[in-house]
């Protein structure tokens, strides 16, 4: 059937969770599509049942859903190319390996694992790269039938050419170029009937009508193989994209073996889905201008392959906390409150304050979700804390001075009757100007007082509306008494 305009898929195997460099391609083929207007397929790759999960095809729907990148055609929506799962598609793929049988291209192989095994020993020791010896290669017709009449097991391999070389184009890494006989007659067919991965991967990329091909960069040595096998059955070679690995540091990639975050990890320290999206867009590929922080429409539109890179991109922690920050500040108050408000609930357990308030506090203070737990921790009872954290350089602060200014405070917040940041902030800035001293010689001592620590969210006066009259005030005079002594 002929299919109209761009068609990418994303391809994932259900192994348990959504490794970023795969979300990166899934996103890639997205962006692809979608910038040409096209069609974005999924297709799930089950066929290697050692590896299935169970419930892993859900954690795929629902990363990509969190991430936004819905696709048009797939398992659970259908389309016009099903079925979407590679096992529901098993019965084709041996006729198409028996039509290259037919064609020349392709041909039984009855060696049992012994032979293969010994082959293997023999070259490793004579210092040749392992691959089949072509022993079955050309059996003739009868000898063949013979075989399958006396139901020897077999696979089907791909007959490569002898000499030669064989070209592609790849829109990242351009011309490659590979000598034949350096191929492998690669299994096409497994003794079980069941194809192998690059067998089933040609197959379905036709059949659904896929024109350009986004994987990673370890797939570029398969790419000539592919690319014999559509020229065998005289079909149109789609464009191929080869995006280059997610590195952890300049040697090693990132993998869950290392302990490296998945997108789930990364969502459950508290990184926004569409941060995560906007950050991984950025890991080897540049936007033309200086803009960093895009949405998905802004990305739709911004997205060319020219701008993909050849070298591997490093995952930036530091970097990706400034996405992150970006998106939390961009967020509406009430939305931030909302996303917030477990994380503040970790370590916010009074029910008598105003978790808005908290909300409004934190949101220029924080680049990832899961800072607000510690950030917020002295709201429910003061922490223990030393006196020399009155002591501040550029505030001008030690200990005999902090004191002074917390007896100066203590009436005037006692004779507040409206307890509001405002009011608060009005009247502690009426009391500086009084006493003639410049804002942190008091406002720095409050804030030690009631919290007692030194780094917090919001200074002294969005504190004290937080924690309310009764509190502050005994805070204030806990403050004192631990000065005077």
């Amino acid at each position: 059937m002929t299919m109209q305009g761009v068609r990418t898929r994303f391809a994932p195997s259900p192994t348990g969770y959504m490794h970023v460099g795969n979300l990166r391609t899934a996103l890639y083929a997205y962006l692809m599509a979608k910038s040409q207007n096209g069609t974005f397929i999924l297709r799930i790759e089950d066929t290697d049942q050692e590896r299935y999960v169970e419930g892993a095809v859900d954690i795929i729907y629902n990363t990509l859903k969190e991430a936004g990148l819905y696709w048009d055609e797939g398992p659970d929506i259908g389309g016009p190319v099903g079925p979407y799962v590679q096992s529901e598609r098993m019965s084709m793929f041996k006729k198409y390996a028996e039509q290259l049988v037919e064609s020349g291209h392709a041909y039984y192989c009855f060696c049992d694992k012994d032979r293969l095994e010994e082959v293997r020993v023999l070259q490793k020791a004579s210092g040749i790269a392992p691959k089949y010896d072509g022993h079955c290669r050309n059996l003739s017709k009868e000898e063949v039938a013979q075989k399958l009449a006396a139901n020897i097991p077999y696979v089907i391999r791909q007959k490569m050419p002898l000499e030669g070389t064989t070209s592609f184009h790849d829109e990242v890494y351009g011309l490659i170029t590979v000598d034949n006989d350096t191929l492998d007659d690669q299994i096409l067919i497994k003794a079980d009937g069941m194809p192998t991965y690059n067998f089933a991967n040609v197959v379905d990329d036709h059949t659904m009508g896929i024109t350009h091909v986004i994987r990673g960069s370890e797939y570029l040595s398969s790419a000539p193989k592919y690319n014999l096998l559509y020229e065998a059955f005289g079909w149109e070679i789609p464009t191929y994209i080869h995006c280059p690995p997610v590195m952890k540091n300049a040697t090693e990639k990132l993998s869950k073996r290392n302990g490296d975050a998945s997108y789930q990890d990364l969502v459950a320290k508290g990184y926004l889905p569409a941060a995560i999206v906007n950050y991984l867009a950025l890991l080897g590929w540049a936007p033309k201008g200086e803009q960093e922080i895009f949405t998905m429409e802004e990305l739709k539109k911004e997205f060319s392959v020219s701008g993909i890179s050849k070298s591997p991109s490093i995952f930036d922690n530091q970097k990706l906390d400034y996405v992150n920050a970006e998106y939390i500040r961009r967020l509406p108050l009430e939305q931030f409150h909302e996303i917030a408000l477990p994380w503040i609930r970790q370590t916010v357990k009074r029910e008598d304050v105003d978790t808005q308030l908290i909300a409004k506090v934190l949101q220029s203070r924080t680049e990832v979700l899961n800072q607000i737990p510690e950030q917020v921790d002295f709201i429910d009872r003061l922490p223990e804390y030393d006196t020399a954290l009155y002591v501040h350089k550029k505030m001008k602060t030690n200990e005999e001075t902090s004191l002074e200014a917390l007896k100066a405070v203590l009436p005037v917040l006692e004779g507040l009757e409206d307890f509001t940041e405002e009011s608060i902030h009005e009247a502690l800035f009426q009391l500086i100007a009084d006493l003639g001293v410049k804002n942190g010689y008091l406002l720095w001592p409050v804030r030690v007082a009631v919290s007692g620590k030194q780094f917090t969210p919001g200074g002294g006066v969005e504190i004290c509306a937080i924690l309310g009259k009764d509190e502050s005030i005994a805070r204030i005079r806990k403050g004192i008494a631990l000065l005077s002594k």
